[in-house]
């Protein structure tokens, strides 16, 4: 049994992505409402809170906590942010929803895990691709083992990202705030993917550069991994091309399912050598099957589909990935 029949949320963080999918699934997302919104910049939390139908706004998060009639927190601000207030948010007796990753690595994601330990609460991370029609479908081929033996598993980002230092998303482009570049930033929820697919794997080997961009944080990241039935994943993020690709690829003896892009359009899946297009669109909103999976956890007194447990993993793997780009050595987990 649940021990909510409702979720209010507060809403901390109006930028973007809570402007254009977060907002919109918190209101939408039944049994739930939004009825708080907690930003620095009070002209946009009343902005925001007014959109909704919102009655409560905050400018201080602590002040947040004590004073709203919410009974969950909604965490879509910068990295560095996110495990601490995870922590207060639970400590206060919310249940938490944190924008992904879950924080600049695992030991800063330590303090959210052991506020939520004991406790009766629901706490998630946002990796919404795990709510896709897409994830479902390779994760029932692999369950009915459809795939045969994976043999390769290969993914991949590029883009180019560069903002002025008046950007408000500036934060992405510093380390002490983003904790990486594009391996923090697109990285994270393509490994969850694998991590939620594959499991964890064994052995690390990595190189990191800032190539091209004049930011501290990195541009480029190739990485080689070895899952636990000795099958390798090659990966690669980077932020210094004006090109574009996003793609993702899974391959086994029998049969292989290519998503490019990563997100949208037809998937291709070949078993031998018949090629078939599948059309798994995405929710029009993609944060919104995640927050009503949320939404049921609470209800029902269940996990939510990431777990901060689960989440934790990736920030695991990112940290081995840095070390191995640092030490030029390949690193067991």
């Amino acid at each position: 049994m649940g021990h909510d029949k409702t979720v209010d949320w507060l809403l901390v963080g109006t930028g973007d992505i809570s402007q254009k999918r977060v907002a919109p699934a918190l209101a939408a997302a039944k049994p739930g409402r939004l009825v708080a919104v907690c930003d620095l910049a009070a002209p946009s939390a009343r902005k925001l809170a007014e959109q909704y139908g919102a009655a409560e706004v905050f400018t201080d998060f602590g002040e947040a906590l004590k004073k709203t009639s919410a009974n969950a927190v909604y965490l879509a601000t910068p990295v560095f942010l996110h495990a601490p207030q995870a922590a207060m948010a639970l400590g206060a007796g919310k249940h938490v929803l944190v924008e992904k990753p879950l924080g600049l690595n695992r030991r800063d994601v330590d303090q959210a895990l052991q506020a939520a330990g004991g406790r009766d609460l629901r706490a998630g991370c946002a990796y919404f691709r795990r709510c896709t029609p897409r994830y479902a479908h390779a994760r029932q081929m692999l369950q009915e083992g459809r795939f045969g033996r994976i043999v390769l598993v290969r993914m991949t980002f590029f883009s180019w990202y560069n903002l002025e230092p008046k950007d408000p998303k500036y934060w992405r482009l510093v380390k002490a705030q983003s904790g990486g570049g594009p391996l923090l930033d697109m990285g994270s929820h393509m490994l969850d993917v694998m991590i939620g697919l594959l499991g964890m794997p064994r052995k690390v080997h990595a190189r990191t550069k800032t190539l091209i961009q004049p930011y501290e944080v990195e541009d480029s990241a190739v990485i080689i991994m070895e899952l636990n039935n000795g099958a390798d994943v090659l990966a690669s993020f980077h932020w210094n091309s004006k090109t574009w690709s996003h793609e993702f690829e899974i391959i086994g003896t029998e049969a292989k399912v290519k998503w490019h892009p990563y997100d949208a359009d037809k998937i291709l899946k070949t078993v031998g050598r018949d090629v078939t297009e599948l059309d798994l669109p995405n929710a029009e909103n993609v944060h919104l099957p995640l927050v009503e999976d949320f939404v049921r956890a609470v209800i029902d007194g269940r996990d939510p589909i990431v777990p901060l447990e689960e989440a934790a993993k990736t920030n695991l793997l990112l940290d081995a990935i840095y070390q191995s780009a640092e030490s030029g050595a390949e690193i067991a987990l």
